[in-house]
Order: structure tokens, then sequence, then C-alpha cells
């Protein structure tokens, strides 16, 4: 088969590898229909994750179709369509059971294109079938279902879920790029007042603006609190979720924020950052941060099925599996290229 191999920072390539084999009772061997390129991908390939070593096949999120099943499968059948969820579960050690997925203890958690091969190839084999996948209904397309895979419920869960988002809050989300966008779409869900979105580039902004925001505000021009003041009364928002993952984002999200607010860190952040106590300590806050448990896929995955969410709306691109190079360029040149999401889908024939 052929997949996009890591071979050290900055070096990848379309390769031609072995075959996945079943190695547990409860793997599934998956042909995969479509997959995305994340950001996490693109930390991998600048040597961000001392973990992911050269040899190892990228990616975490796909959908596709059972080709083969271990003798310990039980829900899952050759032939059924499935969604790859970025996070596996044992689904029987103390956090599973919890409901906390990513921190499986029994050789879960996120492991995909991350502790072993991921799904950016033409085949994938899937730890944990049965409590790692979920069938597709029928109707969905699979680009709904890809957005599902990893940025749809990490915005809700870490994002919009943390944040404990209220019917006629006012949300601030610092970062308008693929994840913060998703937040901007889960958090609509219930209802908030106003959701104002704060990035650098106009272009996220107006998708941002597309996507439900009421305000926009470009923080090389605007001072963001001037805007949240105005619409808070003063107060601040109820709600910020910092979605970049630098340290001057997560100190704005909790300067943003009103007393007795939440502030949601969704980024993943590669540098230290100043939490200044001796300021907040007296302001109440409720401070969270997170890896996505995906948990609330099958929730969500009934919301797009009746048309409640649109999750392909953050897709930009769409490239086959011989154009790979093309896509990781265009998202890496996001800013460029004006991409979001890019979805990568099999040859046909």
């Amino acid at each position: 088969m052929r997949a996009m191999v890591f071979h050290g920072p900055g070096q990848k390539s379309w390769d031609t590898v072995p075959d996945p084999v079943i190695s547990a009772p409860t793997d599934a061997i998956i042909r995969v229909e479509a997959v995305t390129i994340c950001g996490t991908d693109l930390h991998i390939l600048k040597g961000d994750v001392p973990e992911f070593t050269p040899g190892r096949i990228l990616g975490h999120e796909a959908v596709g179709t059972i080709v083969e099943v271990g003798s310990g499968v039980h829900t899952r059948t050759v032939g059924e369509r499935v969604l790859i969820s970025c996070i596996s579960a044992c689904g029987a050690c103390r956090f599973c059971r919890e409901g906390h997925y990513g921190q499986c203890l029994g050789g879960g958690g996120w492991i995909l294109g991350h502790l072993i091969d991921g799904t950016q190839a033409e085949l994938v084999r899937v730890p944990f079938a049965d409590t790692s996948t979920y069938p597709i209904p029928d109707g969905v397309p699979a680009e709904q279902m890809l957005m599902l895979a990893d940025i749809l419920p990490t915005s809700f869960e870490v994002g919009v879920r943390n944040g404990a988002v209220q019917p006629g809050d006012t949300v601030a989300i610092i970062g308008a790029g693929p994840i913060g966008l998703a937040a901007i779409l889960t958090a609509k869900l219930y209802s908030p007042g106003h959701i104002v979105a704060i990035d650098l580039a106009d272009s996220r902004l107006d998708a941002a603006a597309k996507l439900g925001a009421d305000v926009t505000v470009n923080s090389g021009r605007d001072n963001p609190a001037d805007a949240i003041r105005e619409l808070t009364g003063g107060l601040g928002a109820d709600v910020t979720i910092e979605a970049v993952g630098v340290p001057e984002t997560f100190e704005a999200a909790v300067e943003l924020v009103r007393p007795g607010g939440h502030v949601a860190n969704i980024g993943v952040h590669g540098a230290p950052a100043t939490l200044h106590l001796e300021q907040i300590w007296i302001r109440d806050l409720t401070i969270t941060t997170g890896l996505v448990d995906t948990n609330s896929t099958p929730r969500l995955i009934d919301l797009v099925a009746n048309g409640r969410l649109d999750a392909a709306a953050l897709i930009t691109h769409r490239f086959t599996m011989s154009e790979f190079a093309t896509a990781y360029d265009t998202f890496a040149n996001a800013g460029e290229a004006g991409a979001l999401k890019v979805v990568i889908t099999a040859e046909q024939g």
C-alpha cells in the first residue's frame, strides 16, 4: 500500500509500505476512504513530538470500510463503513469506564499517528475497534463524518463544554483557525448571546463571521477588550476559549474573562505561559485544559445526521491521495491558501 511516512523533522513522503496486519484480537483493518491533516501533524513534522519516530505513518483522523477484523471484535463487521476516532479506547480501564478515553491506561488514548502508524494511508490498523470506531449513518457524507474524528469533539469538549457555555453568554474565541471555527459551530448549539472571534488574519475572521461569529476583532489593529467591554457593560466575557496555543493568547483569555467566568484552553502549548495568580486569585475564575476524550462523538454524529450541525462547513480544499504532498503544502501555508480543513480521498478505480 501507499502511505504518508515521516522521515524526521521536515521530511515526509508518499511511500510504498507493507500492508498492516491484525496484531491483537481487538484490531480491525480499515481501507481509508477519506482522511484529513491536523495542526498536530504539522507539529510532528517540525519535530515537536519526540516520541513520533522516523518511519511511522502520519495521521489520526479518517473514515473508511472495514476489510478485516480480529477474533475479539464483536460489534463491527467486514464491509461496514466507519468513522475512525482520533482517540482509541480500551473500554475497560478506570478512565475509559469514566468516559475519559484520552487518558486510557489500557493501551489506548492518542496512539494513531503518534505511538503507532496512523491513518494517512490506503489501509490502517485500528486497535480496540469496537470502542474506537463509529458506524456511519445512512445518507451522511464521508466529509461530514470526517470532521467528527477530532476537530468537532475537541472544540466541543475541551472548549465549549469545559467552558460551560450557557444561553445568552458572551463567548470570546481567541484564534479563528480550524479549532476556533469549530468552537464557533459548537458554541452555537447553546444559543450564546454573542460570539466574538479574535484573530490576526482577516480571511479567518471572514470565515468566522460566515460560521456564526457576531463580532470579529483583528487584534493586530484593534483591542479585543474594547469590543468585549462594550458588549458586556464592562464586565468581560462569560467564557473565553483559547484556540491558538501560545503564551500571549492564553494570557489574553484570562484578561478578557469576567469575574466568575470560565477560561477554556484548547490550544496545544509548546512554551510556558504566565498565570498571574497575584492578580486573578480574587476573581473566582475557572480555568480548564484538556485532551479530547471523544465521549461526545455519538451525540455529534446524531446532530450531523439530523441536519443540526454542518461539520463540512469547515472544509476549504479537496485532494486525492496522489496529491498528498500538495495537500500538506496547502494546509501548512493556510494564510496564503485560505485553507481551513483539507480532505484527501482515496483514488477511484
